[in-house]
């Protein structure tokens, strides 16, 4: 199934090339004529940036910026820093009319930075372990600890918030410390993600462990979800970051971000699959049986008594155990499999065209233009919500199929419905937002989710829940790819409007990650504690009414609002297909005027 979508996704992409490349005629055709004297961005494309990014254009204080990035554009043009005068004495000329037309001329990838199908599967595959751990601990990590660990919904609610906080507290610290991070023999993010993979592996490991003991189970858990998380961070971080240091071509990075999107769905497929299948005879009606030793009625739909498992024993507990160890040992097999695939597959490249001037940006000060700059705010405040919806679906939609739906024989094959859909659509997806752009398809394919789940609240039924399961794959399948495959847009756009500024794209994605986890935090810790509100009683076979009532609360009305919130706000993000475009062409001319710069330097010095 990899091979065949990978196959679709690439022919689809080559297909779309030709249209780009008009596209880009297009914008270049609107483009004002540029002075002959040097080199300088249209009016419209400055209001553009003065718009976008205050920190280096229009605000009064900030006019230094202004003069420094002209100056530094026009010497770009005449070849100054010396090169000027090498040209004049060994009779060569430089010509801006020759920059000028070459870029009439539709743009074409440099081969050096064309990836071939194996690095983009290799770069991909590195993504899936991740989401292979992501998926097994959002559908089982709270049923688990409610059911098989057996501590109150209390403490799974702070095990759950604490955990996701601290994770979301330690991203914007590891992108500060890759930020430090000097360039090695394997570049500046492998080391991190190869680093921490060992020890990411036991700490996962350990997290589906149950101790001996019984009083310090919170305690516990606590400290190896924490550990967990910020392993996970090391690695997360600079693997998201890794999606700048491929290619300075967009094509080749939407490319290989289309081919990360389809295997992290594969990954998330795989997790739910592994460990739903291993551990789902740890949750069948067979361990809930009264004392004669006949099954007892699981009707949820009245009645607040809550029948308990008197015959749950410890041959049950046992087993529950074991299968949960089984599926951790399982999954962080893969996560070192596919390190070492991404390690000898992926070569981390620099900007070879970045200006020669450009100085790394101290850590706060690039905090600070980031946190400023427009369109970063607004796809992160949009995605942010749009995630948290998704976010509560997934972490409670074992319990609400397990004690609201009476579907507990079916989860498993319910969730595995949804992400194959997800995986199957992501081409359809990649394939839209080439045709009619990226905000489009975030409004197309968001959206799709709402009614779907409200009918599921409403019609809890085994049709209805698989019918409900193909069509919110769609939407599992936008909302994973999308905001990845915006995000580099998002860098494009600042580095644009602040050329001379370098090491900015590990804040970037480290603070979109903290905003999106320590939201996700929030809304997993209170709805676990919703739960524990409602009555929530550990190992019955059947929960009160209003425990039920709250599950469908979690699982369709909220999901809803939160979803029309972030869309609401994605409505003001302002890169457009058009703007896209129009950054890419200044983007590749102000690299070629530095090569020129900085060939016709390293001329003057011989």
């Amino acid at each position: 199934m990899a091979t065949e979508i990978v196959r679709v996704v690439r022919e689809e992409q080559e297909e779309e090339e030709e249209e780009e490349e008009k596209k880009e005629e297009e914008v270049q055709s609107e483009l004002p004529a540029r002075s002959q004297s040097h080199v300088q961005f249209p009016p419209r494309l400055l209001a553009h940036t003065r718009s976008l990014s205050p920190t280096c254009f229009g605000a009064p204080s900030q006019k230094k910026h202004t003069c420094r990035l002209t100056h530094s554009l026009s010497a770009m043009a005449r070849g100054e820093n010396g090169a000027q005068g090498g040209l004049a004495a060994a009779g060569k000329i430089l010509k801006p009319t020759e920059t000028l037309l070459a870029a009439k001329v539709p743009q074409q990838t440099d081969p050096s930075q064309k990836l071939t199908v194996c690095n983009k599967l290799c770069f991909a595959i590195g993504g899936v372990p991740k989401e292979v751990a992501a998926s097994a601990t959002a559908f089982f990590l709270q049923i688990y600890l409610l059911d098989v660990a057996q501590i109150n919904a209390f403490q799974a609610s702070m095990v759950l918030f604490v955990g996701k906080a601290w994770g979301a507290v330690v991203d914007p610290v590891v992108g500060f410390f890759i930020n430090k991070t000097k360039w090695t023999r394997i570049g500046r993010l492998m080391p991190w993600m190869v680093g921490c993979t060992p020890f990411l592996v036991v700490s996962y490991f350990y997290l589906w462990y149950v101790p001996p003991f019984v009083t310090g189970r919170f305690v516990w858990y606590l400290g190896f979800y924490c550990l967990y998380q910020t392993l996970i961070t090391c690695y997360h971080v600079p693997y998201s970051a890794l999606t700048m240091f491929l290619s300075t071509d967009q094509r080749e990075r939407d490319s290989a971000t289309a081919y990360r999107m389809t295997l992290e769905v594969l990954g998330t497929l795989a997790g739910a699959a592994i460990q739903g299948q291993i551990v789902a005879s740890a949750h069948r009606l067979k361990h809930c049986q009264g004392p004669n030793g006949t099954s007892n009625a699981l009707n949820n739909s009245g009645g607040a008594e809550v029948v308990r498992n008197l015959v749950r024993s410890e041959e049950y507990m046992s087993h529950a155990k074991e299968v949960y160890m089984i599926a951790a040992g399982v999954i962080g097999g893969i996560f070192l499999v596919c390190t070492v695939i991404m390690f000898l597959g992926v070569k981390e490249k620099d900007d070879p065209y970045a200006p020669k001037t450009e100085k790394q940006i101290p850590f706060h000060r690039g905090f600070v233009m980031v946190m400023r700059h427009g369109p970063y705010l607004i796809l992160t405040a949009a995605f942010l919500f749009i995630l948290v919806a998704i976010q509560l679906v997934q972490n409670n939609f074992v319990l609400f199929c397990t004690y609201a739906a009476d579907l507990r024989e079916h989860f498993q094959n319910i969730v595995l419905t949804i992400l194959v859909s997800a995986v199957v659509s992501i081409p359809l997806w990649q394939w839209f937002l080439q045709r009619f752009g990226k905000k489009t398809a975030a409004f197309c394919g968001i959206t799709w989710i709402m009614p779907f789940t409200m009918m599921l609240v409403f019609i809890p039924n085994v049709v209805v829940a698989y019918v409900v399961a193909v069509s919110s794959g769609l939407s599992v399948a936008a909302s994973l790819l999308l905001p990845w495959s915006m995000l580099p847009d998002v860098v494009d756009d600042f580095r644009l409007a602040n050329p001379y500024c370098k090491g900015h794209e590990a804040i970037f994605y480290s603070f979109y990650v903290f905003f999106t986890k320590f939201a996700a935090a929030v809304s997993l810790g209170v709805s676990t504690l919703c739960l524990e509100f409602a009555g929530y009683e550990n190992g019955a076979c059947k929960q009160p009414a209003p425990v039920v009532y709250t599950l469908k609360l979690l699982i369709g009305a909220a999901p809803v609002a939160f979803i029309i919130t972030g869309l609401m706000i994605l409505l003001l993000y302002p890169i457009t297909e058009k703007v896209r475009l129009r950054n890419k062409l200044h983007l590749e001319e102000l690299r070629k005027q530095s090569s020129v710069s900085r060939n016709s330097h390293d001329s003057g010095v011989m």
